[in-house]
Order: C-alpha cells, then sequence, then structure tokens
C-alpha cells in the first residue's frame, strides 16, 4: 500500500507540475492565436486595395499589349511598302542609269559627228578656197 500511496503521490506532484508548466503554455498559444488573427486581418485589409490597384494595372497592361499587337501588323505593312518603294526606287535607278548611260553615249557619237563634219567642212573650205 506504501507503493500505491507513494505511486499516487508521484502522479499528483507531476499533476501539478504539468499544470504548472502547462497552462502559462496554453495562456501565450492562446495570446499567440490572437496576435496571429488580428495580423492575418490586418494584412488582409491591408492587401486588399493593393490587389485592385493590381488588378487594374494588369488590364491596362492587357490593353497595351492588344494596342502594340495591332500596331506590330500595321508597322509590318508599312515595312513591306517601304521594302516595294525601295525596289521600285532601284529599279528607277537602274532605268535612270541605261538612260543617262544612252544619252551619254549618243551624245558623244553626235559630238563625235559635228566635229568630224566641221572637220571635214573646214577642209572641204580650205581646199576649194585656195
Amino acid at each position: 500500500m506504501v507503493v500505491i500511496s507513494i505511486a499516487v503521490s508521484v502522479v499528483a506532484i507531476t499533476f501539478v507540475v504539468l499544470a504548472f508548466f502547462a497552462i502559462p503554455a496554453f495562456i501565450e498559444a492562446r495570446r499567440t492565436a490572437v496576435a496571429a488573427r488580428e495580423f492575418l486581418s490586418r494584412t488582409d485589409m491591408e492587401l486588399q486595395p493593393a490587389l485592385k490597384d493590381l488588378r487594374l494595372l494588369i488590364d491596362d497592361l492587357k490593353l497595351m499589349a492588344a494596342d502594340a499587337a495591332e500596331k506590330t501588323g500595321e508597322v509590318q505593312l508599312f515595312m513591306e511598302a517601304l521594302g516595294d518603294t525601295g525596289r521600285n526606287l532601284r529599279i528607277i535607278n537602274s532605268v535612270v542609269g541605261a538612260v543617262a548611260g544612252a544619252l551619254s553615249t549618243s551624245s558623244l557619237w553626235l559630238t563625235g559627228a559635228k566635229v568630224a563634219g566641221k572637220f571635214i567642212m573646214d577642209r572641204v573650205t580650205k581646199k576649194g578656197g585656195k
């Protein structure tokens, strides 16, 4: 019976020590839960306007991306037209070069013919005048 009373005393002392340490731990856990709840509600209140602004910003970015996609098609058409213009200018340049070459060649022939004709006329007039 002595052993049982010692065992009961040890169990009772263990419960007293457990209560001595457990009660402050439970109180601290409750305080922590209350603080966490307050933190979460405060964070939620602060994040809602930021999330709303972020959604608006994302919508604006989507609109800007759509506008940029439209402009990309227009820029592509402009670049194609610019390429066509460049090709046309190259063709015009080659035609003008060919015409200028032909004119310079015919001009040289014409100048040569004039000089030769003048030379012959001078020779004929000098021989006839002697």
